[in-house]
C-alpha cells in the first residue's frame, strides 16, 4: 500500500496534482484500503474490477488478497505512474486499462456473468463528481458484477441505501433498489485522503438480486418514480395525476394520499404493472 509520503513523492516526481475536474482524492492510509479489501471479501480466484485506481493504494490492497484485478483509469497522465507502481510492487495479477468507465463495453471486458461466466466484484473509491452515474451504469449494464463495495460522499451513501419513509430516500434509492440490496458499511474521515476533501466519505455495500418484477422493466418503474419525485412533498394523486388515475393507484394497493417517499420498490413495481395492464386493456378495447 502507499502511505502519504510515498504518494506525495510520486505526484511531485511526475509533476502531477489531483484533478478536481475528475473528482480525484487519493487514499493514503494503509489501514483504510485494507479495511475496504476486507469488507469486499475477495481472495484467490476472485475477479475484481476497480474504477479510478489513481496511484494504486487500493489496487495494491486488492492484489494482496490474491484476486485478479482489472483497474480502469480515465486519467491518461496517471496510467504510466500507476504502471510503475504496480511493476515495482510485483502486482502481476492486475490488468490496467485506460478508459472512461461511463463509456465502457462492460460485457466485452467482464463477460456475461453467471451462469455463462465468472462473477465479478466492483471495489472502488469512486470519483466524487460522477459516483452516482458510474454506479448506475454498472448496475444497469455490467451484469457480471454481482457484488459492490464503493466509497462515496457520506450524503450520497445515505441516499443510496435509504428506505421508505426516510428523509434521504429519493430517485437514486429506488434505482439502486431495483437492482440490488444496499447497506452502509461505515464512514471514512477526510484525513485519509490527499488532497483532503471537505466532506466525510462512506462505504456502501451492494449485492445484486433479481428485479422485483418480471412483468415490467426498470424504465417502466423508474419513469414513474422520477415523475412522482419531481414534487416529492405532494400526494401521488397530484404528482402522478396526469399519467396515473386514482383508480389505477387503488388497484395497485396504493392510496392517492400517499407521498413518493412512502413507497418501496415493490410498490412502485406493482404500480407499473397495473399501469401496463391498464394500457394493454385500453388498446385492446380501441381495436
Amino acid at each position: 500500500m502507499l502511505d502519504e509520503p510515498e504518494l506525495r513523492g510520486l505526484l511531485e516526481r511526475h509533476g502531477l496534482d489531483a484533478r478536481r475536474s475528475l473528482g480525484q482524492n487519493f487514499v493514503v492510509d494503509p489501514a483504510t484500503v485494507e479495511r475496504i479489501a476486507r469488507l469486499a471479501r475477495v481472495g484467490p480466484g476472485d475477479h475484481v474490477v476497480e474504477i479510478g485506481p489513481g496511484l494504486g493504494s487500493l489496487t495494491l490492497a486488492l492484489a494482496d488478497t490474491g484476486a485478479q484485478v482489472l483497474a480502469i483509469e480515465k486519467d491518461a497522465a496517471l496510467v504510466p505512474v500507476l504502471t510503475e507502481v504496480l511493476e515495482r510492487r510485483g502486482a502481476a495479477a492486475v490488468r490496467l486499462i485506460e478508459a472512461d468507465a461511463l463509456e465502457l463495453d462492460w460485457t466485452a471486458e467482464l463477460g456475461a456473468g453467471p451462469p455463462d461466466g465468472p462473477a465479478w466484484a466492483l471495489v472502488a473509491n469512486l470519483p466524487y463528481n460522477v459516483a452516482v452515474p458510474l454506479l448506475m451504469s454498472v448496475l444497469e449494464h455490467a451484469a457480471a458484477v454481482q457484488r459492490l463495495v464503493v466509497m462515496v460522499q457520506k450524503e450520497v451513501a445515505e441516499r443510496l441505501v435509504a428506505g421508505p419513509g426516510g428523509r434521504t430516500v429519493g430517485i437514486p434509492s429506488m434505482q439502486v433498489a431495483w437492482y440490488a440490496s444496499a447497506e452502509l458499511l461505515g464512514e471514512v474521515p477526510p484525513e485519509v485522503f490527499v488532497p483532503r476533501p471537505r466532506v466525510t466519505s462512506a462505504l456502501v455495500g451492494l449485492t445484486r438480486r433479481d428485479p422485483p418484477s418480471t412483468l415490467v422493466g426498470a424504465d417502466d418503474v423508474l419513469s414513474l418514480v422520477a415523475t412522482a419525485y419531481r414534487q416529492r412533498r405532494k400526494m401521488l394523486r397530484v404528482t402522478l395525476g396526469p399519467v396515473v388515475g386514482v383508480d389505477v393507484l387503488e388497484a395497485a394497493g396504493i392510496a392517492g394520499s400517499d407521498r413518493p417517499e412512502q413507497l418501496d420498490i415493490g410498490q412502485w413495481s406493482r404500480l407499473a404493472e397495473v399501469v401496463a395492464s391498464t394500457e394493454r386493456e385500453s388498446d385492446r378495447r380501441s381495436r
